[in-house]
C-alpha cells in the first residue's frame, strides 16, 4: 500500500513538475501579456459589436500556441547561453531538465496548431479561410525565432526587427475581426463605415512602446547580456546617455500616434486624453533615466512601460466607438 502511494505521489510530482516546465518554456507571462494586446485590438475592431466568448477564448488559445511556439524556439536555440545568465539558468532546456529536440516538437506542433486555428475560426463573411490573420501569425513566429533570435549576439539592430513580431499581435487581432490588412479601406458596421487604418495604428503603438521597455529591461540586465554575448543596447559601450536618448526618442514619438485612435474614429477623446497622460509619464520617466543613469531609473522605465499598456488597451475599449 506505501509503495503504490508513494509511486503515485511521484508521479503525481512528476507530472506537475513536467507542465511547469512547459509553462516555463512558452515565457507564460509574457506570452499572456502578449496575447492580451492581441485579444484588445481583435475588440477594438469595429464590426465587432458583442463578445462571442467563444471566439475570444479561440483566439487566446490560438495567440498563446504561436507565441510559445516561437519562446520555444528561442529557448532551444539559446540552451547554451540561457545557462550562462542568472535570471535564464533554471529554464528547463537550459538546464537540462528538457532535450532541446522535445522543445522543437513542443514549438512545431503548437506552432502549426495556432497558425491554422488562426484561419480556422476567425472567418469572414464569405466562411472563407482568414488567409491574412494566419499568414501574419506565421511572419511574426518567423521573424522572432529565425531572425530576431540569432540576430541577438550580432548587432543591436535585433531590438528593431525583434519590435516587429512584437507589435504584430496588434495587427493579427484586428485582422482576425476585420480579415483585411488593407490600411486605406474601410469597414462596415452597423451601417456606418470605419476606417480599417485602426489595426496599423493599434500596431504601430505597441512597436514604438517596445523601445523604451525593452532597453530599460536591457539595460539593467547588461551585466548578464552581455556574458551571454548578446548585442541589445544602441551604444556598444553599454548603458549610455545615448541610450536614454533614444528612450526618451521614442517615447516622445508616442505621444503624436497615442491620439490617432481618436482621430481615426476609432474611440473618443476620453480615451485620448488617459493616452496623452500615459505617454508624457513615459516621456518623464525616460527622462529621469538621462538624468540619473542608473539602474534604479531604468527599472522605473521598465516598470513604467508594464503598466502602461495594459492601462492604454483598456481605456480604448472603453472609449471604443460603436
Amino acid at each position: 500500500m506505501t509503495n503504490t502511494v508513494s509511486t503515485s505521489d511521484s508521479t503525481s510530482f512528476s507530472l506537475a513538475a513536467k507542465v511547469k516546465d512547459y509553462f516555463q518554456l512558452i515565457k507564460f507571462t509574457l506570452s499572456f501579456m502578449v496575447v492580451f494586446s492581441c485579444v484588445i485590438c481583435y475588440l477594438l475592431a469595429p464590426n465587432i459589436v458583442s463578445y462571442h466568448w467563444f471566439s475570444i477564448l479561440m483566439l487566446f488559445i490560438a495567440g498563446m500556441l504561436v507565441t510559445g511556439s516561437a519562446n520555444a524556439i528561442n529557448q532551444a536555440v539559446e540552451k547554451d547561453t540561457d545557462a550562462m545568465m542568472k535570471r535564464t539558468a533554471s529554464r528547463p532546456v537550459a538546464s537540462g531538465r528538457m532535450t532541446q529536440q522535445e522543445a522543437y516538437a513542443f514549438a512545431f506542433i503548437t506552432g502549426i496548431a495556432g497558425v491554422f486555428m488562426m484561419g480556422w475560426f476567425f472567418k469572414g463573411d464569405d466562411n472563407a479561410f482568414n488567409w491574412n490573420a494566419s499568414l501574419l501569425s506565421a511572419l511574426s513566429l518567423f521573424l522572432y525565432a529565425f531572425i530576431y533570435t540569432p540576430l541577438k549576439k550580432i548587432n543591436s539592430v535585433a531590438v528593431l526587427v525583434g519590435a516587429f513580431p512584437g507589435a504584430l499581435p496588434c495587427l493579427i487581432g484586428w485582422v482576425a475581426a476585420t480579415n483585411t490588412t488593407n490600411p486605406f479601406g474601410t469597414i462596415l458596421a452597423n451601417g456606418k463605415e470605419f476606417s480599417n487604418a485602426g489595426g496599423w495604428i493599434l500596431f504601430a503603438m505597441q512597436f514604438l512602446w517596445q523601445f523604451p521597455h525593452f532597453w530599460a529591461i536591457a539595460w539593467v540586465a547588461h551585466a548578464d547580456y552581455s556574458k551571454a554575448g548578446f548585442k541589445l543596447l544602441p551604444a556598444d559601450k553599454g548603458p549610455t546617455r545615448f541610450t536614454a536618448v533614444q528612450g526618451i526618442m521614442y517615447s516622445v514619438l508616442m505621444i503624436p500616434v497615442g491620439i490617432l485612435p481618436y482621430y481615426s474614429g476609432m474611440t473618443g477623446q476620453v480615451s485620448m486624453w488617459i493616452l496623452v497622460a500615459a505617454n508624457l509619464f513615459m516621456v518623464m520617466q525616460s527622462i529621469r533615466l538621462y538624468n540619473e543613469m542608473n539602474a534604479k531609473a531604468a527599472r522605473r522605465v521598465m516598470f513604467s512601460s508594464y503598466i502602461y499598456l495594459p492601462i492604454v488597451l483598456l481605456a480604448l475599449l472603453a472609449d471604443k466607438v460603436h
